[in-house]
Protein backbone atom coordinates (compact mmCIF):
# COMPACT_ATOMS: atom_id res chain seq x y z
CA UNK A 1 0.00 0.00 0.00
CA UNK A 2 1.32 3.45 -0.90
CA UNK A 3 2.25 5.71 1.99
CA UNK A 4 -0.28 8.37 2.86
CA UNK A 5 0.28 12.04 2.15
CA UNK A 6 -0.21 14.74 4.75
CA UNK A 7 -3.30 16.85 4.03
CA UNK A 8 -5.24 19.50 5.94
CA UNK A 9 -9.02 19.26 6.15
CA UNK A 10 -11.01 22.51 6.31
CA UNK A 11 -14.74 22.17 6.95
CA UNK A 12 -17.35 24.91 7.14
CA UNK A 13 -20.36 24.33 9.37
CA UNK A 14 -22.50 27.03 7.74
CA UNK A 15 -23.11 27.87 4.06
CA UNK A 16 -20.18 29.84 2.67
CA UNK A 17 -20.40 32.79 0.24
CA UNK A 18 -18.77 31.73 -3.02
CA UNK A 19 -16.06 34.40 -2.96
CA UNK A 20 -14.98 33.35 0.52
CA UNK A 21 -14.56 29.75 -0.63
CA UNK A 22 -12.71 30.82 -3.77
CA UNK A 23 -10.36 33.07 -1.79
CA UNK A 24 -9.62 30.19 0.59
CA UNK A 25 -8.67 27.99 -2.35
CA UNK A 26 -6.44 30.69 -3.79
CA UNK A 27 -4.71 31.12 -0.44
CA UNK A 28 -4.06 27.38 -0.16
CA UNK A 29 -2.92 27.21 -3.78
CA UNK A 30 -0.44 30.03 -3.18
CA UNK A 31 0.94 28.18 -0.15
CA UNK A 32 1.59 25.07 -2.24
CA UNK A 33 3.05 27.07 -5.11
CA UNK A 34 5.48 28.67 -2.66
CA UNK A 35 6.21 25.37 -0.85
CA UNK A 36 5.40 22.45 -3.21
CA UNK A 37 6.47 19.87 -0.62
CA UNK A 38 3.95 21.21 1.89
CA UNK A 39 0.67 19.49 2.79
CA UNK A 40 -2.23 19.14 0.39
CA UNK A 41 -5.57 20.55 1.55
CA UNK A 42 -9.25 19.71 1.16
CA UNK A 43 -12.11 22.15 1.71
CA UNK A 44 -15.57 20.71 2.36
CA UNK A 45 -18.56 23.04 2.50
CA UNK A 46 -21.92 24.10 1.19
CA UNK A 47 -22.30 27.40 -0.64
CA UNK A 48 -24.83 30.16 -0.36
CA UNK A 49 -26.93 30.19 -3.57
CA UNK A 50 -24.96 31.32 -6.61
CA UNK A 51 -24.01 30.46 -10.19
CA UNK A 52 -20.48 29.95 -11.48
CA UNK A 53 -19.32 29.97 -15.07
CA UNK A 54 -16.05 28.41 -16.22
CA UNK A 55 -13.36 30.52 -17.86
CA UNK A 56 -14.44 29.45 -21.35
CA UNK A 57 -18.11 28.97 -20.53
CA UNK A 58 -20.79 30.44 -22.75
CA UNK A 59 -23.35 32.96 -21.47
CA UNK A 60 -25.75 31.36 -23.98
CA UNK A 61 -26.35 28.74 -21.29
CA UNK A 62 -27.80 31.38 -18.95
CA UNK A 63 -31.56 31.77 -19.03
CA UNK A 64 -31.34 35.20 -17.43
CA UNK A 65 -29.69 38.51 -18.19
CA UNK A 66 -26.02 38.53 -17.17
CA UNK A 67 -26.53 41.86 -15.41
CA UNK A 68 -29.62 40.65 -13.54
CA UNK A 69 -29.04 37.11 -12.24
CA UNK A 70 -31.47 35.54 -9.74
CA UNK A 71 -28.45 34.71 -7.57
CA UNK A 72 -24.87 36.07 -7.71
CA UNK A 73 -23.00 34.99 -10.84
CA UNK A 74 -19.22 34.49 -10.93
CA UNK A 75 -16.94 33.75 -13.88
CA UNK A 76 -14.09 31.72 -12.48
CA UNK A 77 -10.84 30.00 -13.40
CA UNK A 78 -12.04 26.43 -13.90
CA UNK A 79 -13.02 24.42 -16.92
CA UNK A 80 -16.62 23.70 -17.81
CA UNK A 81 -19.82 25.63 -18.27
CA UNK A 82 -22.31 27.11 -15.82
CA UNK A 83 -23.40 25.38 -12.63
CA UNK A 84 -25.45 26.21 -9.56
CA UNK A 85 -24.34 26.00 -5.92
CA UNK A 86 -26.63 26.14 -2.91
CA UNK A 87 -27.19 24.57 0.54
CA UNK A 88 -27.94 20.87 0.41
CA UNK A 89 -25.16 20.32 -2.11
CA UNK A 90 -21.79 19.10 -0.83
CA UNK A 91 -18.89 20.96 -2.43
CA UNK A 92 -15.38 19.53 -2.17
CA UNK A 93 -12.37 21.58 -3.22
CA UNK A 94 -9.16 19.52 -3.15
CA UNK A 95 -6.09 21.77 -3.35
CA UNK A 96 -3.52 19.17 -4.29
CA UNK A 97 -0.04 19.11 -5.74
CA UNK A 98 -1.04 16.95 -8.69
CA UNK A 99 2.56 16.00 -9.34
CA UNK A 100 2.06 13.71 -6.34
CA UNK A 101 -1.17 12.35 -7.87
CA UNK A 102 -0.30 11.44 -11.44
CA UNK A 103 0.20 14.88 -13.06
CA UNK A 104 -2.73 14.23 -15.42
CA UNK A 105 -5.85 16.42 -15.33
CA UNK A 106 -7.93 13.88 -17.25
CA UNK A 107 -6.98 11.17 -14.75
CA UNK A 108 -7.70 13.57 -11.88
CA UNK A 109 -11.25 14.21 -13.13
CA UNK A 110 -11.87 10.47 -13.51
CA UNK A 111 -10.62 9.92 -9.95
CA UNK A 112 -13.01 12.57 -8.61
CA UNK A 113 -15.86 10.94 -10.51
CA UNK A 114 -14.90 7.58 -9.01
CA UNK A 115 -15.12 9.00 -5.49
CA UNK A 116 -18.76 9.90 -6.18
CA UNK A 117 -19.48 6.58 -7.89
CA UNK A 118 -18.05 4.74 -4.87
CA UNK A 119 -20.20 6.81 -2.51
CA UNK A 120 -23.32 6.02 -4.50
CA UNK A 121 -22.41 2.33 -4.40
CA UNK A 122 -22.30 2.51 -0.60
CA UNK A 123 -25.84 3.89 -0.74
CA UNK A 124 -27.03 1.11 -3.04
CA UNK A 125 -27.18 3.38 -6.08
CA UNK A 126 -25.44 2.97 -9.40
CA UNK A 127 -23.44 6.00 -10.44
CA UNK A 128 -22.68 6.31 -14.12
CA UNK A 129 -20.33 8.15 -16.43
CA UNK A 130 -21.38 9.28 -19.89
CA UNK A 131 -18.76 9.05 -22.63
CA UNK A 132 -17.42 12.44 -23.62
CA UNK A 133 -18.94 14.25 -20.64
CA UNK A 134 -17.67 15.07 -17.15
CA UNK A 135 -19.73 14.29 -14.06
CA UNK A 136 -21.74 11.49 -12.49
CA UNK A 137 -25.30 10.46 -13.35
CA UNK A 138 -27.84 8.22 -11.66
CA UNK A 139 -30.64 6.79 -13.81
CA UNK A 140 -30.01 9.49 -16.40
CA UNK A 141 -30.03 12.41 -13.97
CA UNK A 142 -26.85 14.32 -13.21
CA UNK A 143 -26.13 14.29 -9.48
CA UNK A 144 -22.52 15.49 -9.44
CA UNK A 145 -20.88 18.27 -11.44
CA UNK A 146 -17.09 18.55 -11.71
CA UNK A 147 -14.83 21.35 -12.84
CA UNK A 148 -11.18 21.87 -12.02
CA UNK A 149 -8.36 24.27 -12.66
CA UNK A 150 -4.65 24.05 -11.93
CA UNK A 151 -1.67 26.36 -11.85
CA UNK A 152 1.72 24.67 -12.13
CA UNK A 153 -0.06 21.42 -11.16
CA UNK A 154 -1.63 22.87 -7.98
CA UNK A 155 -5.37 22.22 -8.26
CA UNK A 156 -8.41 24.35 -7.49
CA UNK A 157 -12.16 23.75 -7.63
CA UNK A 158 -13.49 20.18 -7.63
CA UNK A 159 -16.88 18.55 -7.30
CA UNK A 160 -20.42 19.42 -6.26
CA UNK A 161 -22.80 16.63 -5.23
CA UNK A 162 -26.54 17.30 -5.05
CA UNK A 163 -27.92 15.62 -1.94
CA UNK A 164 -31.02 17.38 -0.60
CA UNK A 165 -30.86 20.78 -2.31
CA UNK A 166 -33.84 22.39 -4.08
CA UNK A 167 -33.55 21.98 -7.84
CA UNK A 168 -35.59 24.97 -9.01
CA UNK A 169 -32.51 27.19 -9.43
CA UNK A 170 -31.10 24.85 -12.05
CA UNK A 171 -34.01 25.82 -14.28
CA UNK A 172 -32.44 29.26 -14.81
CA UNK A 173 -29.43 27.72 -16.58
CA UNK A 174 -28.46 24.93 -18.94
CA UNK A 175 -26.47 23.02 -16.30
CA UNK A 176 -22.93 22.29 -17.53
CA UNK A 177 -24.16 23.22 -21.00
CA UNK A 178 -26.04 19.92 -21.36
CA UNK A 179 -29.61 20.66 -22.39
CA UNK A 180 -30.97 17.13 -22.78
CA UNK A 181 -29.99 15.54 -19.46
CA UNK A 182 -31.86 16.59 -16.28
CA UNK A 183 -30.34 17.31 -12.90
CA UNK A 184 -31.13 15.09 -9.90
CA UNK A 185 -30.38 14.87 -6.19
CA UNK A 186 -29.72 11.83 -4.05
CA UNK A 187 -32.72 12.35 -1.76
CA UNK A 188 -34.92 11.68 -4.80
CA UNK A 189 -33.85 8.04 -4.48
CA UNK A 190 -33.25 7.93 -0.72
CA UNK A 191 -35.68 10.25 1.11
CA UNK A 192 -34.26 11.62 4.31
CA UNK A 193 -30.69 11.68 3.03
CA UNK A 194 -28.90 14.93 3.94
CA UNK A 195 -25.75 16.69 2.87
CA UNK A 196 -24.61 16.83 6.50
CA UNK A 197 -24.98 13.07 6.83
CA UNK A 198 -22.95 12.32 3.70
CA UNK A 199 -20.00 14.60 4.33
CA UNK A 200 -17.93 12.14 6.35
CA UNK A 201 -18.23 9.14 4.01
CA UNK A 202 -17.54 11.34 0.98
CA UNK A 203 -14.41 12.78 2.60
CA UNK A 204 -13.23 9.32 3.67
CA UNK A 205 -13.59 8.00 0.12
CA UNK A 206 -11.73 11.01 -1.27
CA UNK A 207 -8.91 10.50 1.24
CA UNK A 208 -8.67 6.84 0.31
CA UNK A 209 -8.68 7.51 -3.43
CA UNK A 210 -5.82 10.03 -3.17
CA UNK A 211 -3.98 8.36 -0.27
CA UNK A 212 -4.43 11.39 1.99
CA UNK A 213 -4.00 11.41 5.74
CA UNK A 214 -6.43 14.18 6.66
CA UNK A 215 -5.95 16.25 9.80
CA UNK A 216 -7.19 19.57 11.21
CA UNK A 217 -5.15 22.70 10.49
CA UNK A 218 -2.33 23.54 12.88
CA UNK A 219 -1.91 26.94 14.56
CA UNK A 220 0.07 28.36 11.62
CA UNK A 221 -2.16 26.81 8.96
CA UNK A 222 -5.50 28.49 9.56
CA UNK A 223 -7.30 30.45 6.86
CA UNK A 224 -8.37 34.06 7.34
CA UNK A 225 -12.04 34.16 8.33
CA UNK A 226 -12.35 30.38 8.84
Amino acid sequence: MASQLDAILFEASQPVPFLKGWQAQQCLQQRLLAHPTGPDAVLVLEHEPCYTLGRGGSTAHLRFAVDNPPWPLFRIDRGGEVTHHLPGQIVVYPVLNLQRHGADLHLYLRQLEQVVIDLLALLGLQGERIAGLTGVWCEGRKVAALGVGARRWISQHGLALNVDCPLEGFGAIVPCGIADRPVGRLCDWLPGLTAAGLRQPLVELLAGRFQLRLRPPGPQESLPGW
